[in-house]
Order: structure tokens, then sequence, then C-alpha cells
């Protein structure tokens, strides 16, 4: 039986537009803030902040159309539906950011052909650590308002990383500090630019992962594994429940989205079934496999045709 306290479709829907709106809102107050003062202080790690953070409130547009567009039913040009916007949406998210590093890989690195900046140090510790705060708690408000949504799992990995890159300006803060205080004023003009190629290095890997999972999905890759597991779970309840002599079923199965594609089939001896009884075996099975929190396209078949 589907679980009473497991919101459904729709309320996970409003749910998703709320935190992206959330998301957006409090992305422009932190980018504003972040541009504001990287170029009053000169400090190009914190104009790279800014501009990250100002970068997701485009791409939460873009999100907030893809969930609108995988909303929508199918019709005569999509009779599919239109659920592959959502991946498509992820993998873009993570080509934008990227484009966001390499542009701060070539700033940092004019920066140190330069000779460095002069940004007190005390400032990047202050910005680094007010803004470290708001970005973890933005990231654990959307993951506990949306928590099955793939556009929120992004806008989090955005926010977290944005975490990351205020903590590291933090400690560059102090390491700059430290060293104009111990005479280093030199060697603590580079903090900067080097904080910057350190943030970058940080977190490359979360718009590598946004752009392997959104074309895993594209490309129809098999589900999540606690994804794959549930659908496991279905079936066998489903075979449990029938009390048939069936024997283990072939299961394929692919994620786009929201919409969940399932293929089960049964491989029997000639002769052994009727058609009521294969009608029977495909209810029960798509019933359970409905009881999941997708759009689910399930297709059950009985054949004596060996599967290859």
């Amino acid at each position: 039986m589907p679980d009473p306290t497991t919101p459904g479709p729709a309320a996970e829907l409003r749910r998703e537009r709320v935190a992206l709106t959330i998301s957006a809102l409090s992305s422009a107050v932190l980018g504003l803030v972040a541009l504001l003062a990287g170029a009053v202080l000169g400090s190009a790690v914190i104009l790279f902040d800014g501009m990250y953070t100002l970068a997701g409130i485009a791409l939460v547009g873009v999100f907030a159309l893809a969930s609108r567009a995988a909303a929508r039913s199918p019709d005569q040009q999509y009779p599919f539906g239109r659920h592959a916007a959502t991946p498509l949406a992820v993998a873009m998210q993570g080509a934008a950011l990227i484009a966001t590093l390499v542009y701060a890989v070539a700033d940092a690195i004019g920066s140190l052909a330069g000779g460095g900046t002069d940004t007190d140090p005390l400032w990047l510790v202050i910005y680094g650590a007010v803004a470290a705060v708001l970005s973890a708690l933005v990231a654990r408000w959307l993951r506990v308002r949306a928590p099955s949504s793939a556009l929120v799992d992004a806008e989090v990995v955005s926010w977290r990383a944005g975490a990351g890159i205020s903590a590291a300006v933090v400690a560059g803060g102090l390491a700059g500090l430290v060293l104009g205080r111990t005479g280093h004023d030199a060697a603590a003009g580079y903090v900067d630019p080097v904080l910057l190629l350190l943030v970058v290095a940080m977190i490359t890997p979360m718009p590598v992962r946004l752009i392997r999972e959104g074309m895993h999905e594209l490309l129809e890759g098999v589900p999540p594994v606690p994804v794959a597991t549930e659908v496991d779970r279905a079936i066998a309840a489903a075979r449990q429940e029938l009390g048939l002599a069936l024997p283990d079923p072939a299961v394929r199965a692919t994620k786009l989205g929201r919409r969940l594609y399932v293929e089960v089939d049964f491989v029997v001896r000639p002769g052994d079934w009727t058609v009521d009884e294969e009608d029977a075996v495909r209810r029960a099975v798509v019933a359970r496999i409905r009881e999941l929190p997708f759009d689910v396209w399930a297709s059950v078949e009985l054949t004596t045709e060996p599967m290859h």
C-alpha cells in the first residue's frame, strides 16, 4: 500500500517550485553583496563568489522552466512527455559552472602575473565566515524542503560549493593575517589569487558530477541504486501477492527526471498461461511499481521467447 505520509507528485512539484524560488532570491541577495564587497575591497576571490552565486539565478530560471515543462501532460508533439527537460537542465548547470571556473582560473593567473593584490585579509575572514554560514543554511533548508527533486539537488550542490568557497576564503584570510603580522607583506599579496585557484580546484568535481548525472539520464542509463532497489522490491511484492509459479523476471529500468520507465519480462513455458492469468500478473506488477514516488511508465510481459 502507498505510504500516506509520503507526498504525492503534485505536492512534490509545489515544494520543488517553492524551493527553487527561495534559492533564486537567496542567490540574488548574497551574489549582489559579494560583487559589491569584491569591487570595494579589490578581492578577486570575493568577486568570483558573487559571480558564481549570481550565475545560479539564471540557472534557477532554467530549472523552473524545466520543472514546468516536465510537469506538462503528453501531447501529439511529445507523446512521452517532456521529462528529459530535467536532466538537460542539470547538465546545463554543470556546464555553466565549468565555464565560470575557467574564467576564475584566467583571472587568478593574471593577478599572480601582476604581483598579487592588496586586499585586507581581515575582510576576507569576515566575508567568508558570514557567507559560509548562510550558504550552508540555505543548502540544508533546500534539502529538507524537496529531498526527492533532481533540480533542487543540483541547487544544493551549488550552495554547498558556495559554502566551500567561503570556508576557503576564511582559511586564506587567516593565512594572510599571519603572513602580514610576521613581516611577509609581499607574500600576503598573493593570498587572494592563490586562494581563488584553490577554490576552483575544490569545487570542480561538483559541476563535473552534475554533467555526468544529467548525461547519464539523457542517455537512458540505469536508475540510481536506491531506485532500482525499490523497483525490485515492488516486483517481488507483486509476485508474492499473486502466489503463482512465476520465474525470475528480466527487469530493465531507466529514470528520466520524474519519469521512471520499467520493463518486466517473464519467460514462461509454452501453454502454461492463459490470457487472463497474464493480465492478472500485469495488473499486480504495474500496481506495485506505481506506488513508487515517480511518474511510472511500466510494461509487463509474459513471453515464451528467451531474452537476449
